[in-house]
């Protein structure tokens, strides 16, 4: 067993002790380290996010989970992962217009200042390329973004909506979307990182590389020699494949900014630097309407009224572990599960039962305070 497998099992047992789970979580990571089983992958990824974003649960479980995920993504890297738990959809989402995922932008909740950039990127990518047209002269930026900012903010949705735009509009001849972690590009074996950057450029060629927490891929400082070998062959291709590949890196702001700091040959590959904000409690309320409405729910008043309190609460009290979008989204599946607890005692339930989440189906608890 590698290092990383016995990590994956170390990380899981801690998990396992601090949620009282009966070796259930353990079992899953033997399953995933021994047979690299799907199921038990997609059981272990559930398990880490209802620990994770859960307010019932104390700070070292949400540490202790957050352990166990970077173990898994290190241990199968993110490109896997996500082969695993969502089968691309490319071929069916390009047949949408350009109008479609333009509405589909401005449709997100929040991120006025990251779609008013978007958007500003797309139409002037957009004039440039009619004015290569008619053979007028053009600015050649490069296409490369950097977004930054907490987790849960959006980050990965508006990237893969602008590389279907950019195709959309000729500036990519595919628009497909591939995410990758530092576990996809570094090898553990001299000169063969090299080879694992050339294989993961080569197929996001045509689309949108995503590349998430950038700033691991050098996470031992300039002592790491893979790091900064799949830094080189990553400047490399930024410019030699410009024309058709979109480069997105993403992070934490302040770790993003020494990244950038620190490998100054790289940030000049890069034109575009969008900030994504954390949510308000405004918001936060919109995006636990917008799942409730989309899947035939509705909040009583009184429930909106302690949802409202508990996201001001949970936003006053922040810290690095917030989750922004994921925390209403957690939020969403208890009320909806304590709905159905409740609605399962009615006799014969109606429609207006089976639909409307009240204020007894929220069980967190918010303090009695005033407004602030």
């Amino acid at each position: 067993m590698d290092k990383y497998g016995q990590a994956l099992l170390n990380n899981a047992s801690k998990l396992d002790a601090v949620t009282d789970a009966c070796g259930e979580i353990t079992k899953l990571a033997t399953a995933i380290v021994d047979e690299h089983s799907k199921s038990a992958t997609i059981a272990l990824l559930k398990r880490i996010s209802e620990s994770v974003d859960n307010p019932k649960y104390k700070i070292e479980v949400k540490r202790a989970a957050q352990l166990v995920n970077s173990s898994l993504i290190e241990f199968y890297g993110y490109s896997t992962i996500q082969g695993i738990c969502k089968p691309t959809t490319d071929a069916d989402e390009d047949k949408r217009t350009l109008q479609e995922l333009l509405d589909e932008l401005d449709a997100l909740i929040g991120l006025e200042k990251v779609k008013n950039k978007v958007q500003d990127l797309i139409v002037y990518q957009k004039v440039q390329k009619l004015r290569r047209e008619k053979n007028l002269h053009s600015t050649k930026n490069t296409l490369h973004l950097a977004f930054t900012g907490n987790p849960g903010t959006g980050k990965t949705t508006v990237a893969r909506i602008v590389g279907r735009i950019y195709k959309r509009i000729g500036l990519l001849s595919k628009g497909h979307f591939v995410e990758v972690s530092r576990t996809d590009l570094i090898a553990g074996y001299q000169g063969q990182t090299a080879l694992k950057v050339k294989k993961v450029i080569e197929q996001a060629k045509g689309g949108v590389l995503f590349i998430d927490e950038a700033y691991s891929i050098t996470e031992n400082d300039h002592s790491d020699s893979y790091g900064r070998e799949c830094l080189t062959e990553l400047t490399k291709a930024l410019e030699d494949y410009r024309d058709d590949l979109v480069v997105i890196v993403a992070g934490y702001t302040e770790p993003m900014n020494k990244f950038f700091e620190s490998n100054p040959g790289l940030k000049s590959r890069f034109n575009t630097f969008i900030e994504f904000d954390d949510y308000n409690s405004v918001e936060m309320d919109n995006i636990l309407l917008s799942m409730c409405q989309s899947n035939d729910y509705v909040l009583d008043d009184e429930a909106k009224e302690k949802i409202h309190l508990y996201f001001e609460q949970q936003i006053a009290s922040k810290d690095e572990n917030f989750a922004n979008g994921r925390l209403a989204r957690n939020l969403y599946d208890d009320l909806v599960m304590n709905h159905a607890r409740r609605v399962v005692k009615v006799d014969n339930p109606s429609s207006v039962n089976l639909s409307t989440i009240k204020a007894e189906d929220f069980n967190f608890e918010c303090s009695e305070v005033g407004d602030n």
